[in-house]
């Protein structure tokens, strides 16, 4: 099954547009996700088998750049530091769950928000529905996620707290 994975993770690839640059993204990495969310049938087996491999420290480095943040800044939001994200090629379970929730996230926000700069704003701001918390303050646990994505979800419903 791994090998299997593998070489779909070679030849599965989507385009997308850049400023003036395309990238092409590999089917299903967080980058693809943050794009594509639930586009594939079979999407959400195959994030696990993808977490239970290991993201890859290019497919890390592609999601932070596809969503404008830098390491220093997601740090925060890993279990694991910079200096040894920076030391490794394939990423633990650990990390590479919750890169994928981040990619998940960010999809999500995405598709609820009219841009990505009015979703990131969002993340960053104080929000009286979460204690005055800012949302990404909470994505240090699977559990600030989720009341994270659920904020989300009342915003694209209308459903204020």
């Amino acid at each position: 099954m791994a090998t299997k994975l593998k070489d779909s993770r070679k030849n599965e690839r989507a385009s997308v547009s850049g400023v003036n640059k395309t990238i092409a993204l590999k089917k299903f990495s967080p980058a693809w996700v943050v794009l594509h969310g639930s586009d594939a049938p079979g999407h959400t087996l195959e994030l696990i088998d993808r977490i239970r491999i290991g993201v890859k420290k290019s497919d890390w480095k592609q999601l932070i750049t596809n969503i404008g943040h830098t390491e220093k800044e997601l740090e925060y939001v890993l279990p694991a530091s910079i200096s040894s994200m920076q030391k490794k090629t394939t990423y633990g379970k650990e990390s590479s769950e919750r890169i994928y929730e981040l990619a998940k996230l960010y999809n999500l926000g995405y598709s609820v928000f009219d841009s990505k700069d009015d979703f990131r704003e969002w993340l960053m701001s104080p929000s009286k529905s979460l204690g005055g918390k800012k949302p990404f303050e909470l994505l240090d646990s699977s559990f600030g996620f989720q009341v994270v994505e659920n904020e989300i979800v009342r915003i694209q419903y209308n459903v204020y707290s």
